[in-house]
C-alpha cells in the first residue's frame, strides 16, 4: 500500500513508463506488438517479465512486449477483454469470478504459487490466530473476497471492517490496528518506521488463489502460437530472475524510483525465501492443478460470489506451461 502522495508520484511514473514503452515499441518493426498489463507499479513481483524483456527473450520469440504499469484504479479484466492488452496479471479467484460474469478471459500461467496477501498486526497484539479476530477492527479493501471467506469460515460476526488506505500511517499510530497487506511490501514500511510487526498469511486458512497471467479467450483461440511464445519467454525470464534478480531490479528501480534499494531487496528476498513464485519445488514454476482451481471455485460458490455455475476448467489452461516445460 502507498500514501496518497506516493500514489500520485507513482501514477506519474507509470504514465512516463507507458510513454517510454510505446516509443520503444515503435522502434522494433517486424516484431508482433504485445501488451502486458501488470497489477501494480513496477516492482519485484513483476521481476520475471522485466527480466525476459531486458534479456531479449520476448524478442527471440518475435514479440515486441510492452509492460504497462497497473495501479489501484486499473481494471485488468476490462483491459484484456476490451483488447487494450493481450495479457494481464491477476488472481485465480478474480479470473473465476470474471468468467462466471460472462467475461471471456482465461489464465495461461501462474506467476505465484501462493498469494502474499496477509493481515498485518503489531507484535504485541493479543490476536494470534484467525479465530481470535472477533471484536477487532480490520482495514480491508472493500469487496475483498478473501475477507468474506475469513468471516464465514471463522464465524467472525463481530468484526468491524473499515476501508483500507494505501498507507501504514494509521497502523503506526494505533497499537491495536490490523490491516491487510502484502508480506512483500507493507511490513517493510512499518518496520522501517520502528514498528514490530507480525503477519498472518491468508493462504494458511485454506483460501489459496494463484497469482496468474490471463488473456482473452478469443486471443488464445485466434493466436495460440503467440500465447505459447509469451508464456515460454516469461517462464524463462522468471527462472533467470530467481537465480539473479540484479538486471531486472536495476531497471525496475529506474522505472519506479519511489521504490528504494532497501525495499527492493526486502521484496525480492521475501519472494524467494517464502517460495511464493514456485512453492518449495522449483518445478512448479507457472504450473496449475485442477484440485486448486476446483477448490477455489467451490469456495466462491459457497460464498455466493459466483451465482451462475461454470466449469472451472474453462477459466484456465495448462497447455502452454506444459509445453514450455517439455519443449
Amino acid at each position: 500500500m502507498r500514501s496518497r502522495t506516493r500514489l500520485l508520484t507513482l501514477f506519474l511514473i507509470a504514465s512516463l513508463c507507458s510513454l517510454t514503452a510505446c516509443k520503444h515499441q515503435q522502434q522494433n518493426p517486424g516484431l508482433i506488438p504485445i501488451t502486458l498489463q501488470t497489477d501494480w507499479y513496477p516492482q519485484p513481483e513483476h521481476g520475471g517479465f522485466y527480466d525476459a524483456l531486458l534479456r531479449g527473450y520476448y524478442k527471440d520469440e518475435g514479440l515486441d512486449v510492452r509492460i504497462t504499469p497497473g495501479g489501484p484504479f486499473v481494471s485488468a479484466e476490462n483491459q484484456v477483454s476490451g483488447g487494450a492488452a493481450q495479457f494481464a496479471m491477476g488472481s485465480s479467484d478474480q479470473v473465476l469470478v470474471a468468467v462466471a460474469r460472462g467475461l471471456p478471459v482465461i489464465a495461461v500461467e501462474a506467476t505465484m504459487q501462493q498469494d502474499p496477501q496477509a493481515l498485518m498486526l503489531h507484535k504485541d497484539s493479543p490476536v494470534h490466530s484467525f479465530t481470535e479476530l472477533n471484536g477487532q477492527t480490520i482495514a480491508v479493501k472493500p469487496g475483498s473476497i478473501w475477507f468474506q471467506y475469513l468471516l464465514k469460515r471463522y464465524n467472525l460476526n463481530s468484526v468491524r471492517e473499515i476501508p483500507a488506505t494505501y498507507s501504514v500511517a494509521n497502523f503506526l499510530q494505533d497499537p491495536h490496528y490490523i490491516q491487510q497487506c502484502f508480506v512483500t511490501s507493507e511490513p517493510y514500511f512499518a518496520a522501517k518506521s520502528g514498528a514490530d510487526v507480525r503477519t498472518m498469511l491468508i493462504s494458511e486458512t485454506g483460501y489459496q488463489p494463484y497469482r496468474v497471467v490471463f488473456t482473452a479467450s478469443s486471443f488464445l483461440h485466434d493466436h495460440p502460437e503467440l500465447v505459447a511464445k509469451f508464456v515460454r519467454a516469461s517462464l524463462r525470464g522468471w527462472r533467470d530472475y530467481l537465480g539473479n534478480s540484479a538486471v531486472a531490479n536495476t531497471e525496475i528501480s529506474k522505472l519506479n524510483p519511489a521504490m528504494s534499494p532497501d525495499q527492493m531487496q526486502f521484496s525480492t528476498q521475501t519472494l524467494k525465501d517464502q517460495h511464493f513464485i514456485t512453492s518449495p519445488d522449483p518445478n512448479q514454476l507457472g504450473q496449475f492443478t485442477f484440485a486448486r482451481w476446483n477448490t477455489m471455485y467451490q469456495q466462491l460458490l459457497d460464498l455466493k460470489v459466483i451465482s451462475t455455475p461454470i466449469d472451472p476448467k474453462t477459466a484456465y489452461t495448462t497447455q502452454f506451461v506444459d509445453a514450455a516445460a517439455h519443449p
